[in-house]
């Protein structure tokens, strides 16, 4: 049993009103799974953790879509003196030990290089690494459709 189905559990377990048993899974998903991940926090369909997410921890509010890919050692969670907490899009890629700070958006199909340390939203189809994580790449499908403040975001570097 993995951390996702044991979360999956807890989250329908929250959902159906069952009482006990979301806080139960919690607390096995951290014993068995040596990660954090939370009943409260959405997870979309298709989004798997690396190496059984070793070492990930997610905030209890954090939103994460579809068909995401988690890495070990990922961190999505809150940044002090600063209200929000991270909103993962569709099909985006976090590498090992990433860390996604603070109030931030992650566009639909980005990806975030390993141990890069995002403070900031990130575009759509971006490619971001570094500390702090920085737009290194565009990852661009049909350029007719690429909106006008990612050229200037190109144009600039």
């Amino acid at each position: 049993m993995n951390a996702i189905t044991l979360y999956r559990i807890g989250r329908r377990s929250r959902q159906l009103g069952i009482p006990f048993v979301p806080r139960i899974v919690d607390k096995l998903v951290v014993v068995l799974c040596r990660c954090v991940v939370p009943s409260r926090c959405e997870i979309g369909i298709g989004t798997e953790l690396g190496y059984g997410g070793i070492a990930v921890v997610l905030h209890e509010r954090v939103r994460v879509g579809k068909n995401v890919m988690i890495g070990p050692c990922v961190t999505l969670g809150g940044r002090s003196g600063i209200v929000g907490v991270p909103v993962i899009g569709d099909d985006v890629f976090i590498g090992t030990g990433a860390k996604v700070l603070g109030d931030v958006r992650i566009g639909n199909r980005a990806v975030i290089g390993a141990n890069a340390v995002v403070l900031q939203s990130v575009p759509d189809d971006a490619v971001v690494a570094g500390v702090p994580a920085k737009i290194i790449r565009l990852q661009v499908r049909d350029p007719e459709k690429r909106p006008v403040e990612m050229l200037s975001v190109m144009q600039a570097e």
